[in-house]
């Protein structure tokens, strides 16, 4: 899988803005090396464990409305420089589709990157989510890879 071809000049700049050297190749570096340690299945609860950690963190305002939930946390993806989501409610739970995400500056790396970033995002939502009132025993996981830069959760009750 690759970034999102279509779009290789809007891709092109959010790498750049997103991936500042030093900070980001240490980053990647570290996960990178977990991964290839203990295995990309192994490795997903801690980085889980780190989006949670991360959304304790940076709590979001409270929230009213699924607009106002969608602002919340697009401001602070901007913060992070992210990227940004779209959120759409249904009866049977939340699509977060999660556009222009990060992408490794190394291709070989690009995957196991996106891979890596969406088991922390899946621990950040879950962790925003559940501050928002949200209940433990839903879920929240990836649903659909896009591209390496577009990519869908969905928050459930898998019941």
């Amino acid at each position: 899988m690759t970034p999102d071809s279509q779009n290789s000049t809007l891709n092109a700049y959010f790498q750049q803005q997103q991936t500042p050297p030093g900070w980001f190749d240490l980053l990647t570096t570290m996960v990178d090396g977990m991964v290839r340690n203990v295995g990309q299945v192994e490795s997903q609860p801690f980085l889980r464990q780190m989006g949670e950690a991360l959304a304790q963190q940076y709590p979001l305002p409270p929230s009213e409305t699924v607009g106002e939930l969608e602002a919340n946390i697009n401001a602070q993806l901007w913060q992070f420089n992210w990227g940004f989501i779209d959120l759409d409610a249904s009866e049977t739970g939340l699509s977060l589709r999660h556009q222009a995400l990060p992408v490794s500056r190394d291709d070989e790396q690009q995957t196991r990157w996106c891979h890596a970033f969406c088991a922390i995002l899946e621990g950040l939502y879950a962790g925003w989510l559940q501050g928002q009132g949200g209940e433990a025993h839903v879920v929240l996981q990836r649903e659909r890879l896009f591209s390496l830069t577009d990519v869908q959760f969905r928050y459930h009750n898998p019941q």
